[in-house]
């Protein structure tokens, strides 16, 4: 960011005050015509909405991450928003507007040198911003899967750092991350929360010994000019779209991270909404979508660092709040450590589906993994990403012919393992959606299980007969899912179908996925799996 020599404190107190000053009189004069407004206040910002705009001025502070304390700096940094949100948000972001006339008789966008800055956009609704809608219970599942995809989209598209550039390196996160930690124990109050900062320092020291993944995936292209600051409330949902805006202008370190940071922001903000359930399905859409999965080697760094960042902000937002609003910040501040500390220990689950085309896997799969915050992996899915086509090209061939010939079929399990090892190893629970009919597909993962301490289940699923036929030529005649099985594939699969060993069956929860009460069916499961993830 470009910025001339930051002023002395008493002129950064002098700065702030006289912008106050001057925005007061603004208002004054909008109130004198007759004009209705809305002033929204952050750390580091005032929003005016009127009518159907709304005006962001940047406050002149000096923080530890940014520096607004000249008005060519902060020009520079409107101009920085508007570039910047226009890659994800170009109907919200309307242009820079200029505070003219004078210092006693200021006025919006009129002839004269400027006196401020503020970036000019189109005003939306409060109640559509994500954390409202988590607030009110709102935010729906297809938003989630929009966003996904926009991000995936958005992040493939965004510049790259160059080999050079310090962003992401180790040494670069290294200083953040100590800087964040720094920041908020200068803040904090209470045992407890020191007791949780502490924990929080060592092993983020332990991290950074240890830097070989994170180095890894700089080399590998994943440093990209991303947003910077991805949660609830800088994304809404509105006239039937989801928007991301307000992406960070005033760091370059802050926005040149690696894309899976990026994501890490909303995962770990809906999760501490207690939407474990959007969360991981924001990651596995995200995931599903830029086959980015070596970046969940590094996701469990950045879901507590990111914790840790709303940390601090909250603790900035108590500092000369009203008694009533700073014990709400602290409060959230708290909460924010205990959920950074909570995941350095999270451990997961490797679940097996088990049972021939139409037995309903992927609808079991689906019911389990949102109660559990797993990540799915499919093998129609994945099978179709090895020859390079969409999950939604139909491919149907006879039973071993074509991609479904052996071949292709061992490529696919062997995709499965290594991505259901990433997922694992990350700390969240995977299911694997696969039919698993022969013994040699299944006992990998149960190695794996055992490789990685962590518990197994295979969910054994059948149904009648007449029932797998007729969902089978159901789901041929729709023709708009992954699976190109139909009726003909039925007998050949219950041909091959080699039963669960009796070291398997000890793992097994059987599955009637015909039966008419399958909602308590699958909580029973999801209650036997959490029980055996303690």
């Amino acid at each position: 960011m470009a910025c001339s020599p930051p002023p002395s404190g008493a002129d950064v107190t002098g700065a702030l005050e006289r912008q106050r000053a001057l925005l007061q009189l603004l208002e004054a004069a909008w109130e004198r015509g007759g004009c209705r407004f809305q002033r929204f206040e952050t750390h580091i910002s005032w929003v005016y909405v009127l009518d159907q705009l709304a005006y962001k001025f940047k406050k002149a502070l000096r923080l530890d991450v940014l520096d607004y304390t000249t008005l060519a700096a902060r020009h520079h940094c409107c101009l920085e928003e508007l570039r910047l949100n226009r890659r994800l948000a170009p109907g919200l972001y309307l242009g820079v507007s200029a505070v003219t006339g004078s210092a006693e008789q200021p006025e919006l966008d009129g002839g004269g040198a400027a006196l401020e800055f503020a970036v000019r956009m189109r005003a939306f609704p409060q109640q559509a911003l994500w954390s409202a809608r988590l607030d009110a219970g709102q935010l729906q599942a297809g938003e989630v899967d929009a966003l996904a995809l926009q991000l995936a989209r958005f992040h493939a598209g965004a510049a790259g750092a160059a080999p050079d550039a310090p962003w992401g390196s180790a040494g670069a996160l290294d200083r953040l991350g100590r800087g964040d930690l720094a920041t908020v124990s200068g803040l904090l109050r209470g045992r407890r929360a020191r007791g949780l900062l502490a924990a929080l320092a060592r092993w983020h020291a332990a991290q950074m010994a240890a830097p070989h993944a994170f180095e890894q995936r700089r080399m590998a292209g994943h440093i990209r000019e991303c947003h910077g600051d991805l949660h609830g409330g800088n994304i809404l949902s509105w006239e039937g779209r989801v928007e991301v805006f307000d992406a960070i202008e005033f760091n370059d370190g802050l926005r040149w991270i690696d894309v899976i940071s990026d994501v890490a922001f909303i995962v770990m903000d809906l999760r501490h909404h207690r939407r474990d359930d959007l969360a991981a399905r924001l990651l596995q859409g995200y995931l599903a979508a830029s086959d980015d999965y070596q970046g969940l080697a590094v996701l469990g760094y950045y879901l507590a660092m990111r914790a840790l960042v709303r940390c601090k902000v909250c603790l900035w937002a108590a500092n000369g709040a009203a008694p009533a609003t700073a014990r709400k910040a602290r409060a959230s501040a708290r909460r924010y450590l205990a959920q950074a500390v909570r995941g350095l220990t999270q451990r997961g689950a490797l679940v097996l589906m088990h049972g021939c085309s139409g037995s309903g896997k992927s609808v079991c799969a689906a019911l389990l993994s949102g109660p559990l915050g797993a990540i799915c992996l499919r093998s129609d899915v994945e099978r179709k990403r090895l020859h390079g086509l969409t999950a939604a090209t139909c491919m149907a061939a006879p039973a071993g012919q074509g991609i479904y010939d052996e071949a292709s079929g061992e490529a696919t399990y062997a995709r499965l393992l290594a991505l259901a090892r990433a997922v694992a190893a990350s700390g969240l629970t995977v299911i694997v959606d696969a039919a698993h009919l022969l013994y040699r597909q299944r006992q990998p993962f149960q190695q794996l299980a055992r490789e990685l301490a962590i518990p197994f289940f295979i969910v054994d699923l059948h149904a009648a007969a007449p029932l797998l036929r007729e969902r089978l030529a159901q789901r041929a005649a729709g023709g708009a899912d992954a699976s190109d099985a139909g009726p003909e594939l039925l007998a050949y699969q219950q041909a091959a179908l080699e039963p669960l060993t009796p070291d398997e069956l000890g793992h097994a929860l059987p599955l009637d996925s015909g039966a008419d009460d399958l909602a308590p069916r699958i909580a029973a499961l999801v209650a036997t799996i959490r029980a055996g993830k303690r």
